[in-house]
């Protein structure tokens, strides 16, 4: 392994060959994708280079990008996918959308036409350049194979720094072709891990924080992804402690502590929250976000907090910040190196006395009586054998069986803000992933075989509606030639649920082409010889769940579930 700033010789004869050793330096050893005409050169130098990169063919873009998201999720890696010109340049777009949205560092490479073909009307042209420039961080297209390493290294850098985010290069097909020169071929290695070169806030903003923490009432935590990707879970829990603040999350927070925790009071918001979470918020005089936006869905369209509330707002984005509530103190830098300062600052002036270790202080009796209420509910309607099955009876069962260090990963639709409100993780760290940027059907299932490639130890689980299976029913065939021991929960209900419940909700039950025909997706499973089995019954979950867990190799659980817009979800805008 390079250490950083350390730079390796390099034999490469031509752009395809140049572009795997810029991937081989920055030690990648995943990329998933799809071929075409274009992409022959690079594919030609994959298969005679020696270079260790496995690649993962996936059955569509789209899913080789979201395998790319959950791996740079899971491994603290890059993420790298690539597909071919035209229609795959697409195709590809909506995943580095996602991941760049999502602040998670994807490389996506697509290849294209000759440069000296351009303008003359070749099949699959395309301006990807144009195309991709307003949904990544960085966008670059080759013009000579020269540009191959400065290219490159221009996108690891933007990925990895200041805020994570997702980069495309084009790469022309005669570009692939042409000599280069490898002396220009070496990586600043650290940029394939992420977050890289790290900075701190101003430190007298740090004091001033300080001060208003020390001097709040009630101070409650809303944290964002950025807290597990920085890694400030630690430095998160014991200020929390010194502070008794209650420490709630977003939907893609989630995991920046485990639910156990004693001031874990859980996701907050229009997904995934509950009643008694937005009563939690509105007893805060001082909230402080930490890596997160604080957008329409953490906030229920900026209702709680409401405006007034006292905000110290921690990101490594100065734009996140003030965006939408007036900040009392801005803290700009990564969240793992702010809350450590801010701890050191803290724990001084409380080493006699922690409240959050007291039962009977404040914001432990606040999360107590939060989890209470939203357990409650959820408990009682989680034994029920009522048919078809309720969500809240699939939730409880995964829980009950899933190995401690099982990554869930969760589409859109039921399936989010089921496992968000009430799969508990027993452990900080990424073990709940879902694509809550731009909400796209489909990712689930990708995104679990991109996850067990990060973490081929643990058991990765996809859950997702029988509208996401129809998205990606040909990636089972992926995750069965990988061999991959993926266990996927499809919850059936045949509507897309998400638009049948609001429409109940907010549109008289005017329910208009939101229905297809109810499928046997074990029988498709079967099909691609899968291991599957279909429930209705909810006494025969578990022993099903159980035998799925058991099984050796990818398994499919195909449950009739209740309609989501006869179901209890916690969402907002359907609970008033």
């Amino acid at each position: 392994m390079t250490k950083p700033g350390e730079t390796q010789a390099m034999d490469a004869a031509n752009g395809a060959e140049a572009l795997i050793r810029m991937l081989q330096a920055y030690e990648v050893s995943h990329v998933f994708g799809v071929c075409g005409d274009t992409s022959l050169p690079y594919y030609d130098a994959l298969y005679k280079l020696d270079h260790g990169i496995r690649h993962v063919l996936a059955r569509d873009e789209r899913s080789a990008a979201y395998m790319a998201d959950a791996y740079a999720r899971v491994s603290g890696k890059v993420g790298v996918c690539e597909g071919p010109s035209g229609g795959g340049a697409t195709y590809l777009l909506p995943g580095l959308v996602e991941a760049n949205e999502s602040s998670v560092p994807v490389f996506g490479f697509t290849s294209d036409v000759p440069v000296t073909s351009r303008g003359r009307y070749p099949l699959t042209e395309l301006d990807q350049q144009a195309m991709y420039k307003p949904l990544t961080k960085w966008n670059g297209t080759l013009n000579t194979a020269s540009q191959v390493g400065d290219s490159v290294r221009a996108a690891f850098r933007a990925m990895t720094t200041g805020r994570p985010g997702a980069a495309h290069l084009c790469v022309p097909y005669d570009v692939q072709k042409q000599a280069v020169d490898a002396s220009q071929l070496w990586a600043q290695v650290e940029h394939g891990r992420w977050p890289n070169w790290r900075s701190a806030p101003d430190a007298t903003e740090l004091e001033r924080a300080a001060r208003l923490l020390l001097g709040a009432r009630q101070v409650v935590f809303v944290c964002g992804g950025g807290v597990v990707s920085s890694g400030a879970s630690q430095s998160l829990a014991r200020l929390a402690l010194l502070l008794d603040a209650p420490v709630c999350t977003t939907v893609s927070g989630k995991g920046a502590v485990a639910d156990s925790f004693e001031l874990a009071a859980g996701v907050v918001g229009s997904n995934g929250g509950v009643l008694a979470t937005r009563e939690l918020i509105a007893a805060a005089d001082l909230v402080v976000f930490v890596a997160c936006r604080a957008g329409s869905t953490s906030t229920e369209h900026w209702r709680f907090p409401k405006i007034g509330t006292s905000i110290v707002h921690i990101d490594v984005d100065p734009f996140a910040i003030s965006t939408s509530y007036p900040t009392d103190v801005a803290l700009v830098g990564d969240a793992a190196l702010a809350l450590a300062e801010l701890l050191a600052m803290i724990e001084p002036e409380r080493r006699n006395s922690v409240p959050g270790s007291d039962p009977g202080s404040p914001g432990r009796r606040l999360v107590a009586a939060t989890r209470k209420e939203k357990y409650d509910a959820f408990n009682a309607l989680a034994s029920s054998d009522e048919r078809p099955i309720r969500p809240e009876r699939i939730v409880a069962a995964l829980r009950r069986n899933l190995p401690a260090d099982s990554i869930v990963c969760a589409d859109p639709g039921t399936p989010c803000p089921y496992f968000s409100a009430y799969f508990d993780l027993p452990s900080a760290g990424r073990g709940f992933i879902t694509n809550r940027a731009h909400g796209a059907l489909g990712f689930s299932m990708p995104a679990a075989l991109g996850a067990w490639f990060a973490s081929p130890s643990s058991r990765c689980v996809a859950v997702m509606g029988d509208g996401s299976f129809g998205f990606v029913a040909g990636e089972m065939e992926s995750i069965l030639r990988h061999g991959a021991p993926v266990l996927m929960v499809v919850i059936s209900n045949a509507s897309y649920g998400w638009i049948k419940a609001s429409q109940r909700a907010s549109y008289g039950q005017r329910y208009f082409s939101v229905d297809f025909t109810p499928t046997d997706h074990a029988a498709i499973a079967k099909a691609y010889g899968i291991a599957s089995w279909r429930v209705e019954d909810p006494r025969e979950l578990d022993s099903v769940l159980q035998q799925a867990l058991r099984h050796e190799g990818p398994a499919l659980v195909d449950i009739v579930a209740q309609p989501l817009e006869l179901a209890a979800a916690p969402v907002s805008q359907w609970m008033g």
